[in-house]
């Protein structure tokens, strides 16, 4: 189990050596994996994807950019080979799709797959049990609609589950007692997008807002309970046409992890009382209390229990930044870079990515460079195919 506990230590903290003398306070949850981006575009521009203009994989992002598409449906399939800087065999696969039956509304779907590779189960005294394939996924449906013509909204629900142990255990004496998780989880969505005329052409201003993974908590031993990803995405995306054949778009996101800290402000007293710490170094609370501390609690905890106060509540902020060149809607070059705060886990780097689009095909790639050395997303890829299947039925109907 060593390797699987490894793995999600890096997928929830991903972070680089720490000075000796200064406290770490990242945010952990159950499922990061909900968290990585699963797809190109968004992979090329920073891990980011709120506000930018809808495509197939909108249903990670926000599924009411699906409003605006203007096919009537689609299909994406993403790949993504996870922290090859510490194992070979963590994979990501994400699978997505949509279907409007007019012009303001419609439904989408996606599922997501997590292999942890595989691993050896033993006993607490290293006794082997079995080679096991840790897996966590999800799937989820979403219904968008135009409310406007320049708004879209969605609501989406979630099914989550994780089995860190593949199947096995604590039936086998001497072995740690743990078992698949689940629970269930809801987002809510909103996109404004206004063109905006120019004499070169056409320009756009969008605002996206996602509140995503708000439902229950998970179990993995049935006692200590677990908060899942909440987490709160704003973003603002201006295209600035050039010319009939370029534009650039510009896209700047900020992203909050809804979830309270272990090392927090607030704590219980002698009483059983919820008291806020005035105490410099604060204190970490009990394992009991954060396993009892209700999921709407501490969502909106989580925006006032940091130790350092304001300051630190605004370090738990990740913010992402990407370019979008584009050539005749179909070349796409692609540029990004996203900032964690060093004390949250220090992710920081910068994207790269490249897209070709055709009437019923899409490709498009990425790749990240690290800007801390010794980080585990250094030279991660992300793969991205999609299929038009309104241009797939035209061009069938054509051949006819």
């Amino acid at each position: 189990m060593k390797k699987v506990f490894l793995s999600i230590i890096a997928l929830a903290i991903v972070t680089v050596s720490a000075k000796a003398e200064e406290v770490m306070n990242p945010i952990i949850t159950a499922m990061p994996s909900l968290s990585i981006a699963p797809d190109a575009r968004a992979g090329g521009m920073g891990d980011i994807g709120v506000a930018t203009q809808a495509d197939l994989n909108s249903q990670h992002w926000n599924p009411a950019k699906y409003a605006f598409m203007d096919s009537h449906g689609g299909l994406t399939a993403n790949y993504t080979p996870w922290l090859r800087k510490i194992v070979g065999d963590i994979d990501l696969a994400y699978l997505a799709g949509y279907y409007k039956w007019d012009d303001v509304q419609g439904i989408s779907a996606s599922f997501t797959y997590f292999s942890l590779g595989k691993v050896n189960l033993t006993t607490v005294d290293g006794t082997f049990l079995q080679e096991a394939s840790p897996n966590e996924w999800a799937i989820d449906v979403a219904y968008s609609r135009k409310l406007h013509e320049y708004v879209s909204m969605a609501v989406a629900l979630r099914f989550l589950y994780s089995d860190l142990n593949n199947g096995t255990n604590s039936s086998i004496e001497g072995a740690t007692e743990r078992y698949a998780a689940w629970t269930m989880a809801a987002d809510v969505s909103l996109y404004y997008r206004q063109p905006i005329q120019l004499s070169m052409g056409m320009s756009y201003f969008a605002l996206g807002l996602n509140i995503s993974n708000l439902g229950g908590k998970m179990t993995y031993d049935k006692v200590t309970q677990n908060f899942i990803p909440a987490n709160l995405r704003i973003g603002v995306n201006y295209e600035l046409p050039f010319d009939q054949y370029n534009s650039l778009s510009f896209n700047v996101e900020a992203n909050k992890m809804m979830v309270p800290t272990r090392r927090s402000k607030f704590a219980k007293d002698a009483d059983g009382n919820i008291v806020d710490v005035d105490d410099p170094n604060y204190v970490n609370l009990t394992r009991d209390w954060y396993s009892e501390l209700p999921s709407m609690r501490g969502l909106f905890q989580s925006f006032a229990d940091a130790p350092g106060g304001s300051r630190e509540e605004f370090q738990e902020v990740q913010w992402g930044f990407g370019l979008e060149y584009t050539y005749d809607k179909k070349f796409f070059a692609r540029v990004g870079y996203s900032h964690e705060n060093y004390y949250k886990g220090n992710r920081r780097y910068v994207t790269f990515g490249a897209g070709f689009h055709l009437s019923i095909f899409s490709l498009d790639v990425s790749y990240t460079l690290a800007t801390r050395a010794a980080n585990p997303l250094d030279n991660t890829l992300r793969f991205t195919m999609g299929f038009d299947l309104a241009g797939i039925k035209d061009l069938v109907n054509n051949k006819k």
